[in-house]
């Protein structure tokens, strides 16, 4: 159990850096609150280490997902009321899009494949106790048929 909270809170580093490499500056307050909030939910819903660095995958997902409608929105931001974007902020937008969709498909990805692959354990897991149990019946039955 401490082990798995111990990798919360490095999955909450990681997803927190993820998103501040989106959002640029931010206050130290916001970034605190981020990383309290990631910690909280990989701790509520990171049952083994597994699921914890899959949720952290998705999650850097979700701030890849975002990096490009926060670079709009700077750049909305830093141009004059009623002023067109400048080239410079085209091609800053450009590139956020394309970056932000790659790795947004890796990682959500990438978490999603962690995830079956719990699954896919599980269920192992779950043949293999069958199994067992079977033979344990099977082995009782032979008994009380001597």
């Amino acid at each position: 159990m401490l082990t798995s909270h111990l990798h919360a809170v490095f999955g909450a580093i990681v997803v927190t850096f993820g998103f501040w490499l989106v959002w640029g500056e931010l206050p130290v307050v916001l970034v605190a609150a981020i990383a309290l909030a990631v910690a909280g939910f990989l701790v509520w819903r990171g049952k083994t280490i597994a699921h914890v660095w899959a949720w952290s995958c998705v999650l850097l997902g979700l701030a890849s997902a975002a990096w490009p409608m926060a670079t709009m929105v700077q750049v909305r931001m830093e141009a004059a009321a009623g002023a067109d974007p400048s080239d410079e902020a085209m091609e800053q937008i450009l590139t956020a899009v394309v970056a932000g969709l790659v790795s947004s498909v890796f990682w959500i990805s990438f978490g999603s494949g962690i995830f079956r692959w719990i699954k896919r354990k599980k269920l192992e897991q779950a043949e293999v106790e069958a199994e067992v149990a079977d033979g344990k019946r099977s082995q009782k039955q032979s008994q009380n048929r001597r």
